[in-house]
């Protein structure tokens, strides 16, 4: 019927082609003039030359650039606000650290002081840090944290499940919300799709505040998914955090040792948790257009040293800096002995893949390890695409095979060590909200570099030669898989 009717009217469907070739040409300029990154750009005109239609959809879905939206300048502005209530600690905290531990800082001083000003984020002293191993090690430590909460428990999640762990943290919110303690809960609409009205409706008849960061409407066509909040945060009376890895869901406490999780947390208590607090507190005023009354109670470590490990956060997203990325590479070009790498997913930027060869090129121990098999086809084989590249430059390459690897660890030397939730590709180092801690101590990087060597155990090494006889017809699938990867 509608081929008829084109038969008939043949000046319409011109009409419509000449309208779709213009539109092409505005999108186009459009996709040049908004996104910086030439692979970005690249990858979208070949979608929308070769993908008629469809291409356009995607587009629109992943690619438009919400950093000059309407919507997240709002957001930089309530940052600011935020901000400008706790500059002065954040300036006086930062210079204080710094004069009083210079040497402990040695060679990262670069990327230290990147962060300070590309982000407000202080160094700050005087902090205890705890390597908590997969969700076994984290949410007992969790339960019993937030058991002895007072007065405010904030939680900030990629991934909540209506499961066994959800629900006994569920019902552990609730019941601190009856003492009267306030409890905040920001979560993900796309990575908590599973957690279910009933129980969000449980958890606010408890009296938990509650919110998604950026509430998804039809979900299919969800405008904002490439701007995903993959933090993973809770903060208990400004004194307490856990941030790294693990969300809340049953499978990272591995009850079926077929499909092993393995992951790394951290635990915090001291003058750290105030950056934390501060990134909270920014998502959950954007989030609710609620500005709770900040107070002491929010940021209450009373400068107590509760241990020796200076700390540093480093965030991003798409309302910040690049942070996550370029203090990735900075500390990367700083190492003069080793840089251990732990990812799930390895799909990097420019900047981090170059600093990482260079490197590796100068004498540097740097190991890489991923899982043996990713959780996506096409992911999977864009991170393989990387992996003879790395090899040709002396990285060494472990390929872990006990189960899905999903710890975001860095140790850098015998005095740095970066735990967090982003992972090493371009989704988490240029699109999501992310948070990673820096940690300068030398007994938490000696505890992740033993973890290590205790993982390459259950790893493959894999050689330039042996990758170099893999198949050319999954050689060529694997490099067409890297020409999306901007766009994964």
């Amino acid at each position: 019927m509608i081929k008829e009717f084109f038969d008939q009217f043949p000046y319409i469907l011109l009409g419509l082609e000449g309208l779709y070739l213009v539109g092409i040409v505005f999108l186009a300029g459009k996709i040049i003039m908004d996104t910086k990154n030439t692979g970005k750009t690249l990858a979208y005109l070949m979608l929308i030359i070769f993908l008629p239609v469809v291409g356009i959809i995607i587009y629109f879905v992943f690619g438009v650039n919400y950093r000059k939206n309407k919507f997240y300048t709002f957001k930089i502005a309530r940052n600011e606000r935020v901000y400008q209530d706790v500059s002065a600690y954040i300036w006086k905290t930062h210079h204080t650290t710094l004069e009083k531990h210079t040497g402990e800082i040695g060679q990262f001083l670069t990327t230290v002081n990147f962060l300070y000003n590309a982000s407000h984020s202080p160094l700050s002293p005087g902090n205890h840090a705890e390597i908590l191993i997969n969700g076994e090690g984290k949410f007992e430590k969790v339960f019993e944290v937030i058991e002895k909460a007072v007065h405010h428990i904030h939680l900030e999640y990629y991934i909540y499940d209506n499961d066994g762990i959800g629900n006994r943290l569920a019902d552990l919110l609730i019941k601190k919300a009856e003492e009267g303690v306030t409890v905040r809960f920001l979560y993900d609409d796309m990575g908590s799709g599973k957690i279910g009205r009933k129980l969000l409706k449980r958890l606010k008849e408890g009296g938990v505040q509650i919110s998604p960061v950026n509430k998804i409407t039809f979900r299919l066509l969800a405008n904002r998914v490439n701007y995903r909040d993959h933090r993973k945060i809770i903060i208990v009376d400004g004194a307490q955090v856990f941030t790294g890895g693990i969300n809340v869901s049953d499978k990272y406490i591995n009850p079926n040792p077929i499909q092993y999780w393995r992951d790394v947390h951290l635990y915090i208590k001291g003058e750290a948790a105030f950056y934390f607090q501060f990134l909270f507190l920014s998502n959950w005023i954007f989030a609710t257009e609620n500005i709770p009354e900040i107070s002491q109670h929010y940021f209450d470590f009373k400068n107590q040293e509760e241990g020796n490990s200076l700390i540093q956060t480093a965030a991003s997203g798409p309302d910040t800096k690049p942070s996550i990325m370029l203090s990735t590479a900075s500390a990367v070009l700083s190492a003069r002995k080793r840089i251990y790498i732990v990812t799930p997913y390895f799909i990097p930027v420019e900047t981090v893949l170059n600093a990482i060869k260079q490197a590796a090129l100068s004498g540097i121990d740097v190991r890489l390890m991923v899982p043996k098999s990713g959780d996506s086809m096409i992911v999977n084989a864009a991170a393989y695409s990387y992996y003879e590249e790395l090899l040709e430059n002396n990285v060494r390459i472990f390929f872990y095979k006990k189960g899905f690897i999903h710890a975001k660890t860095m140790i850098i030397d015998d005095n740095f060590s970066s735990v967090g939730t982003a992972n090493m590709d371009v989704r988490s180092q240029e699109l999501n909200f992310e948070v990673n801690a820096l940690v300068f101590n030398e007994k938490i990087n000696e505890k992740l570099q033993n973890l290590f060597h205790e993982d390459m155990n259950d790893c493959e090494e894999i050689t330039l030669e042996s990758w170099r006889k893999r198949p050319k017809t999954k050689v060529f699938f694997e490099h067409l898989a890297r020409l999306l990867s901007p766009l994964i």
